[in-house]
C-alpha cells in the first residue's frame, strides 16, 4: 500500500515511518516541523513540508501519490498547553483532521487509522463495571483538558465516516508512550525530560507527590500497532498499552539507576488537566489486532538513555 503518515517527522510518526518501510510499504509523509524533524527520517520515505489544515496542499498530494491509505498521527498534543490555546488546539486537531477524513472519503482509501489518547480520553473516568481501572474500550469518556476532547470528538467523526461512507478506521488510544527521537525540551514526555537533566547534570522536577500512575509503552510497540491496524480488517476503538501501572517517582528511580543520577528531584505543584492514573486494558488489541506489547520498561528506558548519549 501507499500510505500517508502524518507528523511522519515526529516521535512516534517517524517510528511508524520506519516499521511500514520495513514491511514493505510506500510510505507519504507530510509534516509542518513544527516539531518534526526531517533528520529522523530515512530516505525511502518521500517528504512533504505541509500542514494538514491547508486543505489546497493536501488534496494535491492525495491527487499526485494516489494514496492508499491514512496514519494520522499528526497533532498538537500538550495537554497544559491545549487548556491555555483550545482554539488553536481546536484548529489543528479537529478541523485538521476533517481535511483529510474528507479527502480520504473522496480517495477512496482502504483504511484510516488515527492516532488518539487513552490518558486524555478517559480522564479520571470510570470502568464499565463502574470501578476505578484499568480502563478498556467500554469505560466511560471523561476528558479532563480540551486536547482529550479534541481526540474524543475526532473518534465520534470516524465513527460517522464509517457508517455513513464506508470508511473504514481504527482508533488507538494510546498510553504514555516513550523511546527514542522524544524530544527533551519544553513540554515533552517525562521520560525525555529526565534523562535530559539527567544527562545534563540538571535537577530533576517531579509534579505533584509523583505517585501519578501511568501506562508507559515503548513507541516501537506503538508503531507495530499501527501497522497492525493498517494491514487488517478489524474497525473501531482499540487501547494499546501495557496495562501496567507505574508512578512517575518509580519511573525516576529506574533513570536515576540507569543513568546512575546522583540527586533527589524535587517537587513543583501538579497542573491543571492532570490525572492522577491511568492505564490501559488492551485485551481487545490482542484478540483483534493481533497486538500486544513486548519490550519491557527497563528495556525500553535503556534504550532512550543510550539514543540520548548518542546525540550528544
Amino acid at each position: 500500500m501507499k500510505i500517508l503518515v502524518t507528523g511522519g517527522a515526529g516521535f512516534i510518526g517517524s517510528h511508524v515511518v520506519d516499521e511500514l518501510i520495513d514491511a514493505g510499504h510506500r510510505v507519504v509523509v507530510v509534516d509542518n516541523l513544527h516539531t518534526g524533524n526531517r533528520t529522523n527520517l530515512r530516505p525511502e520515505a518521500t517528504f512533504y513540508a505541509a500542514d494538514i489544515c491547508d486543505r489546497p496542499a493536501m488534496a494535491a498530494i492525495f491527487e499526485q501519490e494516489r494514496i492508499d491509505a491514512v496514519s494520522h498521527q499528526a497533532a498538537r498534543a500538550n495537554v497544559r498547553e491545549s487548556m491555555a490555546d483550545p482554539i488553536g488546539y481546536a484548529e489543528t486537531n479537529v478541523l485538521g483532521t476533517l481535511v483529510l477524513l474528507e479527502l480520504a472519503r473522496q480517495h477512496q482509501c482502504a483504511k484510516f487509522v488515527f492516532a488518539s489518547t487513552g490518558g486524555a480520553v478517559y480522564g479520571e473516568g470510570y470502568s464499565e463495571q463502574g470501578g476505578k481501572l484499568p480502563f478498556t474500550e467500554r469505560s466511560w469518556p471523561q476528558p479532563k483538558d480540551n486536547y482529550g476532547a479534541n481526540k474524543l470528538s475526532m473518534e465520534y467523526h470516524l465513527d460517522l465516516y464509517h457508517a455513513n461512507y464506508r470508511l473504514p478506521y481504527v482508533a488507538l488510544r494510546y498510553p504514555n508512550v516513550y523511546g527514542p527521537r522524544q524530544n527533551s525540551k519544553g513540554e515533552a514526555g517525562v521520560v525525555a525530560i529526565f534523562v535530559g537533566a539527567m544527562l545534563a547534570g540538571q535537577p530533576t522536577k517531579i509534579t505533584g507527590d509523583g505517585k501519578q500512575q501511568r501506562d508507559f509503552t515503548y513507541v516501537g510497540d506503538i508503531a507495530r500497532a499501527n501497522r497492525l491496524a493498517l494491514e487488517g480488517n478489524a474497525v473501531g476503538i482499540f487501547n494499546v498499552g501495557t496495562g501496567v501501572p507505574t508512578d512517575i517517582n518509580t519511573v525516576h528511580e529506574i533513570l536515576t539507576e540507569i543513568t546512575a543520577y546522583p540527586h533527589k528531584p524535587g517537587y513543583i505543584p501538579r497542573p491543571v488537566g492532570e490525572v492522577l492514573a491511568t492505564y490501559l486494558d488492551s485485551s481487545k488489541a490482542k484478540q483483534m489486532l493481533g497486538w500486544e506489547p513486548t519490550v519491557s520498561l527497563f528495556d525500553g528506558l535503556t534504550n532512550v538513555v543510550e539514543w540520548m548519549r548518542g546525540q550528544k
